[in-house]
């Protein structure tokens, strides 16, 4: 993506950030020695500006990205997120907690939420009665929350359809920077984040937050795609993968120029998911933030995963 489609979007880079060749593509141009940089999709960007990159893709996005995961992947996305939900548990969790009469709930917070995909698929498995308030006991909580204000309004907007007034009433949405997390220590049971983690400027700090606000025995679980095909033989990965490659840089882009009209933002997309650590480095960065029975479970071998971590202390 150019930084000149940015600018004509409305979207203010920092001062300074970029030489005056900035029209061109952000690889051709070199930012100042002393900016730390990262990646936005293939091209090298200044840290401090990857946000607010990132935030103008998905402000471009937002009408049509629930019609556009349909196009990209078939449908397959609904699948996934269904999967990705009873894996969790939440429901069996929540009826275990409610049983005991121990005054305890179930508090979930759903990160990049955006659209509202993954919480609607939680509140229906908690179903009303969790959100009940009984004599010593408290109702679940479930927070939907995401950096981008656009993807949480499509979510608010589609909530009563999507689940039931009585249900949608239930949830709280809330604007938030999954790299610093505005809630206590050991808030939630269960943290969720699903094909977010990838457009964070810094998810190890994300990762580190969320064991922070982990209860003692809270679980995270990240949906998300993975950067190469693997799980075949050699000869099989290599094949697939370049199919794979084919269509997501050949493919998504035109979709998105046909539906949404913007063809760089779903480049953006596509790229980032390049970007993204490997299952395993992902693994390993859960580890480093603390986590504990860290593990990962492929849904479509080379294409996207579950991954599960806990904070047990």
């Amino acid at each position: 993506m150019r930084v000149a489609t940015l600018a004509r979007r409305g979207l203010r880079l920092r001062p300074g950030a970029w030489p005056a060749t900035a029209g061109r593509a952000m690889s051709s141009s070199s930012p100042p020695p002393h900016e730390e940089l990262t990646h936005f999709g293939e091209q090298a960007v200044p840290k401090g500006d990857k946000e607010g990159l990132v935030r103008g893709v998905f402000s471009s996005v937002a009408g049509n990205y629930d019609v556009m995961n349909d196009l990209m992947s078939g449908g397959l996305h609904r699948l996934w997120k269904d999967e990705f939900v009873r894996m969790s548990g939440v429901g069996a969790i929540s009826d275990y907690m409610r049983d005991r009469d121990s005054g305890a709930n179930l508090a979930v917070l759903d990160l990049a939420g955006g659209t509202g995909d993954i919480a609607f698929r939680i509140a229906r498995a908690l179903g009303p009665a969790a959100f009940l308030e009984g004599e010593g006991r408290r109702p679940a909580r479930l927070v939907v929350s995401d950096i981008n204000e656009n993807m949480l309004g499509v979510g608010q907007s589609r909530a009563a359809e999507a689940i039931g007034e009585s249900l949608a009433r239930e949830l709280e949405w809330q604007a938030v920077d999954a790299s610093s997390i505005p809630f206590d220590d050991g808030s939630f049971d269960l943290v969720t984040i699903a094909f977010g983690l990838r457009n964070v400027t810094e998810p190890e700090r994300a990762l580190a937050e969320v064991y922070r606000v982990l209860r003692p025995g809270g679980r995270f679980m990240c949906l998300e795609f993975t950067p190469a095909v693997t799980g075949f033989t050699p000869v099989v990965d290599t094949a697939l993968d370049g199919v794979y490659r084919a269509y997501s840089f050949n493919v998504i882009p035109r979709i998105g120029q046909l539906v949404a009209g913007d063809a760089e933002s779903y480049q953006y997309l596509v790229e980032s998911i390049r970007k993204f650590p490997a299952p395993d480095a992902l693994a390993s960065m859960m580890r480093e933030a603390g986590m504990e029975q860290v593990s990962y479970k492929a849904l479509v071998p080379g294409v996207v995963a579950v991954h599960s971590g806990f904070r047990l202390d």
